[in-house]
């Protein structure tokens, strides 16, 4: 440890304590109207981490001079906040969501039950499950904006909501284990232990499944006499042709999530097809994935100043207290940085590293900054709560129970 170091671990406490207190701000911003602009983006959860890193990176051109600031920051890796901010924008896009609405709403006339329970369900399991094709911050923002209208809305109680947003952010964290390439704490140790996707179905898909299925099923059987009936669409629904072409988009941006060169291209090219054809679009989120992936990169900036207490306590843990370590200490850092951490750690036999493994994402839906899509659905559903503000403790005990859920199948 040298005193970077501490004032990297002092920032990141001080990011945290400020991530558990937006609510706070968002007060301060009503008692004091004359600075209730600048309260109010204080009080954006999104801001937090980008705001601490600014403030890192000074201290860190006070302390050692602007260059070794500047090399710091550069060296660190921006491609999974530069990929959750293009995936946001493409899969939220209108053409992308009348797809996916139709063949939900299928499956839900399908389905032996109201429609809007059904599409609850759907919402809570299959899309979190999808995220393993299709990459967990994609499963996030459709999984958002399906429940959006039928559950994170007025006449929807405030502990409903909570309950809800547990479910989907511990779902959408397991969701994405089927695969080796969709959840980023999966995605951090797979090339290094040569976990490809036939060892994650093996060891985690039946395990991921049970637990999905049941969070989905209890939260949905909670809500079902609040739930409200699907709203008819306000617009006409985009032509088949154009919602392949943006799904095509999707596709090749999932494909590509490893080199942002390339679908940082393709999206540039994406919103020169939506210019092109603005009468079948709605306006893209691009304030809200800017934000996102401004989390993320703060996240990022951040979190590389807290290695040198992360691995060393990661390394002294044995199987069993990995995973309930892991579990805990991914609900204050980020699981990909977890598990990232551990694949530096030489000699962990293959049971510690599936405990892990396990244990970082089990932990993954119980705050904000646990797993990278969370920031997504939080920037997307926020509007439905009280004051525009998605509280830490309510979301921590609306994530506890499904959290153990799963903890219990990957335990056994």
């Amino acid at each position: 440890m040298n005193p970077v170091d501490l004032v990297g671990a002092v920032l990141f406490a001080l990011a945290l304590v400020h991530t558990f207190s937006t609510k706070a701000f968002h007060a301060l911003a009503h008692r004091y109207p004359r600075h209730a602009g600048l309260f109010h983006l204080l009080g954006e959860v999104e801001v937090v981490f980008g705001f601490w890193a600014f403030v890192l990176i000074a201290v860190m051109a006070l302390m050692g001079g602007g260059a070794a600031a500047i090399g710091y920051v550069e060296s660190r890796q921006y491609t999974e906040p530069l990929f959750v901010f293009v995936v946001m924008v493409i899969a939220a896009s209108r053409p992308v969501l009348d797809a996916v609405r139709a063949l939900l709403g299928l499956l839900a006339r399908l389905a032996p039950v109201r429609t809007e329970v059904a599409l609850c369900w759907l919402g809570l399991a299959l899309v979190p499950l999808a995220g393993s094709l299709i990459t967990e911050p994609a499963a996030m923002t459709l999984a958002a904006l399906t429940l959006a209208p039928i559950v994170f809305r007025p006449g929807m109680p405030e502990w409903g909501k909570y309950a809800a947003l547990g479910v989907l952010f511990v779902n959408v964290s397991i969701g994405g284990t089927l695969t080796s390439y969709a959840a980023p704490p999966v995605l951090m140790v797979a090339g290094t232990w040569g976990w490809d996707s036939v060892f994650m179905l093996t060891h985690f898909g039946w395990r991921t499944a049970l637990a999905v299925a049941i969070n989905a099923t209890v939260a949905t059987l909670l809500l079902r006499r609040h739930l409200a009936p699907q709203e008819a669409a306000s617009t006409e629904a985009a032509p088949l042709a154009v919602s392949m072409i943006h799904i095509a988009f999707l596709a090749l941006v999932v494909l590509l999530a490893h080199h942002p060169v390339l679908f940082i291209g393709l999206f540039l090219l994406f919103l020169g097809f939506t210019t092109a054809y603005q009468r079948h679009q709605d306006p893209l989120i691009l304030k809200e994935g800017l934000l996102v992936g401004f989390f993320l990169a703060g996240l990022v900036v951040l979190g590389g100043m807290q290695q040198w207490w992360l691995q060393p306590l990661v390394s002294s843990l044995g199987p069993t207290a990995l995973f309930f370590g892991a579990l805990g200490l991914t609900a204050i850092t980020d699981n990909a940085a977890l598990t990232y951490l551990g694949s530096l750690i030489t000699g962990l036999s293959d049971h510690a590293k599936y405990m892990l493994v396990a244990g970082a994402v089990c932990g993954g839906g119980l705050t904000v900054i646990a797993n990278a899509p969370n920031p997504a659905g939080a920037a997307l559903l926020r509007k439905g709560f009280a004051d525009e503000s998605i509280g830490a403790v309510g979301l921590f005990l609306g994530a506890l129970l499904p959290t153990c859920v799963a903890a219990l199948f990957f335990l056994i």
